[in-house]
């Protein structure tokens, strides 16, 4: 297949791009490197174009290369950079889909590709507070940010060219990713930055009570769902939610446990310092994931097995 990673210099978007290098798959990567790195692009793409998901460049791409698959990973992933700045998040994570979408509409008409879109949207944000958990995709949804508000309005997008225009697509809700290659960056970079401060000594910051909970799911069982959705048939439905996929583990961890698991997994403690909690951050959050396990996938890797092989990455390129 064609492929196409937007975000493939990323923590999660490398790892599924060099999936699909891995199972043969002809791959291009679109990333500006904002966040992203150039070693995270696996060797053996067909290409690479550093250029931002909203710009002209990458419109042409799927314009003219007839992909088979548009994997969408490309975004801007941290809450609190929603908070400060909606603008600068909605520019990213609508229009950048919205860019793509419009290069993909053009390529069909003049490649006859059948396209199919993986969209990445966040299950967490999305639903936002006070809905039952483990949340099922049919939830109300109750953004608590403008990330999970643009995340929102990006689906409904999406669904509006699945609907009126014919493009195949799919939205996987991610829980929290955490794995090795992972940044201290955005919420579920909490697992890269207590391991750094395990490993240099610094006491561990806790936003809040540390009761607070996510639900973490390794890297690895996601590129696996990417995977899986890239080829499954198309849901049938009307509704928004009946192409929608939760992916994590249905499994709430508080920030004290997940903590205390690094400490286990590092040998050693360092001490925790306390501070406000960060506004527009969730309370409580897991995923529900019967629809994608019907499919045939469940995840595979524990939480402290996933935590053991993230430290010892972080360990072993620090």
């Amino acid at each position: 297949m064609k492929v196409l990673v937007t975000g493939g210099a990323g923590f999660i978007g490398g790892h599924v791009a060099e999936a699909y290098v891995a199972r043969g798959d002809e791959v291009w990567v679109v990333d500006d490197l904002s966040t992203g790195k150039r070693t995270n692009v696996p060797d053996g793409v067909a290409g690479f174009l550093e250029a931002s998901v909203s710009g002209p460049e990458a419109r042409e791409l799927c314009r003219s290369t007839g992909f088979d698959l548009v994997n969408h990973h490309a975004a801007q992933v941290d809450v609190r950079v929603s908070v400060v700045d909606p603008v600068r998040d909605a520019s990213i994570n609508i229009l950048g889909l919205l860019n793509l979408l419009e290069g993909v509409r053009d390529g069909i008409r003049e490649t006859g590709a059948a396209t199919r879109v993986v969209n990445v949207s966040s299950g967490g944000v999305v639903y936002g507070e006070g809905v039952p958990r483990p949340t099922v995709e049919t939830a109300a949804k109750l953004p608590a940010s403008p990330y999970g508000v643009a995340k929102l309005t990006a689906e409904v997008y999406l669904d509006y060219y699945r609907r009126l225009l014919g493009i195949e697509a799919v939205t996987l809700r991610y829980a929290n990713v955490f794995g090795p290659r992972q940044d201290p960056h955005g919420e579920a970079g909490v697992v890269a930055i207590f391991s750094q401060r395990l490993l240099s000594g610094e006491a561990l910051t806790i936003f809040g009570d540390g009761e607070q909970t996510r639900d973490y799911v390794f890297v690895g069982d996601v590129v696996r769902a990417n995977l899986l959705v890239g080829e499954a048939p198309i849901p049938t439905g009307s509704a928004l939610d009946d192409f929608a996929f939760n992916v994590g583990t249905g499994v709430e961890t508080s920030v004290h446990r997940l903590a205390d698991t690094l400490e286990k997994v590092a040998g050693e403690g360092t001490g925790r310092i306390y501070r406000d909690a960060r506004l527009g951050e969730l309370r409580h959050s897991s995923l529900n994931t019967d629809r994608l396990r019907a499919l045939g996938w469940a995840p595979r890797v524990s939480l402290e097995e996933g935590l053991r092989a993230t430290f010892r990455w972080i360990e072993e390129t620090s």
